[in-house]
């Protein structure tokens, strides 16, 4: 047996079937797939802030509805990211305007196919969804990540459109100092009329790049995230996502390990991705529905809440089902999330240990989870959705934006 095979067989024995085929499949990767398939732009869909001149629109009318064309990648069934923007267009369309969904697929997916994904997943949105190859019958063209700025940037460079950005993450972060943070970071001065989903995103545009934006405040839907167990807690919840290093698996997974060795009688409840392996025992549930999510959150006394770009919705809904969320300490994010019963903590295995262990340790955990589902003052995402149509309509007919979502 060779070198490659030994070292398998090892890993086989060690870790299981699962990583081995982890490991097959990141060497193919490296070994056969061109990089540039990672890379989420064509070549002719880059914009360099340097050398664009973007065409003005004219002011619409007071009033009238308008096209409004929100540019996003396929989502998969379930994502956070699209359930907050779709909830945008259909307060959009609820206000009496038009708009299209138009979806942008460098891999040339069946639009059809991912049509009736979003329909499925979201069937409160009645928007025509189309590819993004046409721009050219719309008003305002929204994008909604800093790879689709990039294509709203040079796909509208020659049309009479009003050009706006949702930004729900500081997405340079997304990326190891190089190209693709150098390109997320240059959207910041495409020009674009900016909106921010929490007040964290628009203080750093402001630091870093001087860009004023309009804050659309976090919201929760409190009709499904809610306190429904009033009685005895004993777990801990665990958002696997092993895709994302924002969302800080490996990290949680240090402390978690750390946790169950101080407190092995607490059940450690582990969602999302449902290959994610840890050292330790877990109830595992996968992927599920935010009904599920709930009677899952209702069993713990504290979550996890790590995320490195931005809150996380987790946060919230955690707080609203009564259970203490542990979160990863940054001044903007305290900004963004003033609420008492968040654990923030230097982002460090036996701190998180330090601070789930202080909550199941709580001397009446049941009068705990009432003060933390008590402390949840959202008023869902309604506020949000108005801030972010308001905006766009000043935009389209006056060319103003309108600070911080203020009415």
């Amino acid at each position: 047996m060779g070198g490659q095979g030994r070292a398998a067989w090892h890993l086989l024995r060690k870790e299981g079937f699962g990583a081995v085929r982890r490991r097959a499949l990141w060497d193919l990767g490296r070994r056969f797939v061109d990089g540039e398939l990672d890379f989420p732009l064509l070549p002719g869909d880059i914009a360099d802030s340097g050398a664009l001149d973007l065409r003005a629109a004219a002011a619409a009318e007071p009033g009238r509805a308008l096209r409004i064309g929100w540019v996003v990648h396929p989502p998969s069934p379930g994502s956070g990211g699209h359930t907050t923007l779709f909830r945008m267009v259909a307060a959009a369309e609820a206000a009496g305007h038009r708009c299209t969904v138009l979806l942008y697929d460098r891999y040339g997916g069946d639009p059809a196919d991912r049509a009736r994904v979003i329909r499925a997943g979201w069937p409160q949105m009645r928007a025509e969804i189309r590819d993004a190859s046409r721009l050219d019958d719309l008003d305002v063209v929204v994008a909604s990540s800093w790879d689709t700025a990039h294509v709203v940037a040079t796909r509208t460079r020659n049309l009479p459109v009003h050009r706006a950005y949702f930004v729900q993450d500081y997405e340079p972060w997304f990326h190891p100092r190089g190209s693709e943070y150098a390109l997320a970071e240059d959207t910041y001065r495409f020009g674009f009329h900016t909106i921010t989903v929490g007040p964290m995103l628009a203080s750093l545009l402001a630091d870093e790049h001087g860009v004023e934006a309009t804050v659309a405040r976090f919201g929760c839907d409190t009709d499904v995230y809610r306190r429904t167990n009033f009685g005895a807690r004993n777990g801990i919840a665990f958002y696997a996502r092993l895709a994302n290093p924002r969302r800080g698996f490996r990290l949680g997974a240090l402390a978690l390990a750390e946790f169950h060795r101080r407190h092995p009688e607490i059940e450690i409840h582990m969602y999302g991705d449902a290959d994610a392996r840890v050292d330790f025992p877990v109830t595992s549930h996968g992927s599920v529905s935010p009904e599920a999510l709930c009677d899952i959150y209702n069993r713990c006394v504290a979550g996890l809440a790590l995320s490195f770009t931005n809150v996380t919705l987790i946060t919230e809904e955690l707080l609203a089902c009564g259970v203490v969320p542990v979160a990863n300490d940054d001044p903007h994010a305290k900004a963004s999330m003033a609420n008492p019963q968040v654990r923030w903590v230097t982002p460090t295995p036996s701190a998180i240990a330090d601070a789930l262990s202080d909550a199941v340790e709580s001397t009446d955990g049941a009068e705990l989870a009432a003060a933390t589902a008590a402390s949840v003052e959202s008023g869902g995402w309604e506020p949000a959705a108005e801030a972010t149509v308001r905006s766009l309509e000043s935009l389209a007919t006056t060319g103003v934006r309108i600070p911080n979502g203020s009415r």
